[in-house]
């Protein structure tokens, strides 16, 4: 006898149904894919049993090849061969070229704002790279799976800005992906480790991967992931190590001169197989094959490597301070550190790890897994399969937002570590009488003039009504969404006109910028606090400025004599001279009071003499306590 199947109406008729949603870490030296299946959390592995993908892209005459194979092929095709590509995706050619990755591409030179490598198969883009290996990572589950993902939640360095995570977002669509959401890679561990460990309070996840590292400090508390506060470097990781242990090897077999693509790449892949070769021995053979049929080889101990990678370690630990710093947390707070990332395998990175944060890191999930492992729960949670699932992610955005306002000022509407998703609004208004139209800059960054931050985007919003200054009610909008990006709306509020921009920049900041912000931001507080209060007086004053020379120009002859005349045109002149020569904000303030007293029998004429006219022709019991006529 048929069972009969009952559901609510416009729930599914199928009652054990499991949407097929699967987590990507996509790395910068390897990626993953995961998936929950049967209640537990697991990494996917390829036909040959490998769980991961060297995050390698090689493109042929022939066609596209992807991972092991391609990373094999890196030292006799460095030109058609494309790794590290995450740490080119969202960034302008002028800003890939100090990475320090030593990876050397044919760069395409153009006006395009989109870095392009040229390849046999033509000119390749990192967007397009990183979307190769999605296709594969795709394919992986779905074959696995035995079915379509209706979607993935695709993982990125807490540290990522606008830029890099719109371009992550058109690789997974050019790789035909429904993304449910970018979840920064901190978070992620973080989901990992606290559901498979009911871990409440407050954490460190310390990421250090092929290319990127970041630091989150989260709260962990039944089930709600809040991060207090974020930080990193987007070009910082294992590669560097690689880098500083190749230049050791050149030193050390008293190479010198320029090496060609194919030699630097061998050479580079020597330095990795050393260091990790070094995580489970005191020291290692190297053997490289130099130019002119030269054979080099030497040993490296653990202590050399330690005096090579110390000063790209403890740069991290100064990233860790920082941030602990801004989240209020000391280092007795922090209950855990969760290790994350291929690169905390290296031994010097956990001792230097431990002895900051005073004891040792978690590293009982594989590093390498632990980020894709959490993405796929968060998917799994996304797609459906866990409707009374209360786990609820809060990540934060890592620098502040706003617009300029006049005098090239910075007014932040969203404050760095906002926990998202978050909307923020403001008023402003016009500058000028009968003012229609405003520009908008969207800016980001620490510190308060316009031109110390990075600007984002630019749009304009007309139809103002014509206004006396100052009347006008524009109200701008920030929206930050759970991926990390941001749209921006004005509105006049009178008359609902409205303009607003997604703001997807043709690429992103550059980590020195990054670092940078955040660092002048701290040095130049003082000082911005001075420079603000002087520009916002000078801005004051030339509204009162502007404002006067109208009303002169207006009704001087009908209410002042000649010698009054003279008398407020002295006092505006002498405002004007010190507002543009002053550089204290007090003169300003006290040039724009000693104006306002000057003139003060000026406007109370004003004042009077608009009142009279609007009443003319009008008896006093006409008017309503509001001040206007009454209706008929």
């Amino acid at each position: 006898m048929a069972l009969l199947q009952i559901a609510e109406p416009g729930k599914s008729t199928v009652p054990h149904q499991h949407r097929l949603a699967a987590g990507i870490d996509l790395g910068t030296t390897n990626s993953l894919v995961a998936t929950v299946r049967s209640g537990r959390a697991e990494t996917l592995a390829d036909e040959n049993g490998e769980h991961i993908l060297p995050s390698v892209v090689r493109y042929t005459l022939d066609g596209v090849e992807v991972g092991e194979s391609a990373r094999q092929a890196a030292g006799e095709d460095p030109l058609n061969t494309i790794s590290s590509a995450k740490r080119m995706i969202g960034r302008a050619a002028a800003e890939i070229g100090s990475l320090g990755s030593e990876q050397a591409y044919d760069f395409v030179s153009g006006d395009s704002a989109v870095p392009r490598i040229r390849t046999c198969a033509g000119e390749i883009s990192a967007i397009e790279v990183s979307a190769e290996i999605l296709k594969v990572l795709g394919r992986r589950a779905q074959d696995t799976l035995g079915g379509e993902l209706v979607g993935a939640v695709i993982t990125v360095p807490a540290y990522f800005d606008d830029a890099q995570r719109q371009a992550t977002k058109d690789a997974a669509r050019l790789a035909g992906l429904h993304v449910y959401r970018l979840l920064n890679e901190p978070t992620a561990a973080a989901v990992a480790y606290g559901l498979d460990r009911g871990a409440d309070g407050v954490h460190a996840i310390y990421d250090l991967g092929g290319g990127t590292f970041d630091v989150s400090i989260l709260r962990l508390n039944k089930g709600v992931f809040e991060v207090l506060a974020t930080g990193g470097d987007t070009a910082l990781g294992g590669d560097d190590f690689d880098v500083r242990i190749a230049h050791w090897i050149l030193d050390q077999a008293g190479w010198v001169g320029e090496s060609d693509r194919s030699v630097l790449r061998q050479i580079l892949d020597q330095a990795r197989v050393a260091k990790e070769a070094l995580a489970g021995s005191e020291s290692t053979r190297v053997s490289v094959a130099l130019p002119g049929g030269r054979q080099w080889q030497g040993e490296l101990s653990r202590d050399q490597l330690a005096a090579l990678l110390d000063p790209l370690i403890r740069k991290t630990i100064t990233t860790c301070r920082r941030v602990m710093r801004d989240a209020g947390i000391s280092v007795d707070q922090i209950e855990d550190v969760v290790m994350v990332g291929g690169s905390t395998r290296t031994l010097r990175v956990r001792e230097l790890v431990a002895e900051f944060f005073g004891r040792e890191p978690l590293v009982d999930i594989d590093p390498d897994r632990v980020v894709a492992i959490g993405a796929a729960i968060q998917a799994d949670v996304l797609a459906g399969n866990k409707p009374d699932d209360e786990m609820l992610l809060l990540d934060v955005n890592p620098l502040s937002l706003g617009i300029e306002t006049m005098g090239g000022l910075t007014e932040k509407i969203i404050p760095r570590n906002t926990t998202l998703p978050v909307a923020r609004a403001q008023e402003f208004t016009t500058f000028k009488d009968g003012q229609t139209a405003m520009a908008i800059q969207v800016v980001q960054g620490e510190r308060e003039l316009v031109s110390d931050c990075r600007s984002l985007a630019r749009f304009e919003l007309h139809g103002i009504p014509a206004m006396v200054a100052g009347a006008a009610r524009i109200r701008v909008t920030f929206a930050v969404d759970a991926d990390g990006l941001l749209q921006v709306e004005a509105r006049e509020q009178t008359t609902g006109v409205s303009a607003q921009i997604e703001v997807k920049p043709s690429y992103g900041l550059s980590d020195d910028e990054i670092a940078g912000m955040l660092q002048a931001s701290i040095e130049h507080a003082s000082g911005d606090v001075q420079v603000r209060r002087l520009t916002e007086a000078r801005v004051e004053a030339q509204r009162v400025i502007e404002a006067l020379g109208t009303a002169l120009a207006h009704d001087a002859e009908d209410l002042l004599s000649g010698e009054e005349h003279d008398q407020v045109q002295a006092a505006l002149q002498r405002l004007i001279e010190v507002s543009a020569q002053s550089q204290d904000a007090n003169q300003v303030e006290a040039a724009v009071k000693q104006l306002e007293e000057d003139c003060e029998f000026y406007v109370e004429r004003r004042m009077n003499h608009g009142i009279r006219r609007a009443m003319a022709g009008h008896r006093v019991d006409e008017f309503n306590q509001e001040g206007g006529p009454k209706a008929d």
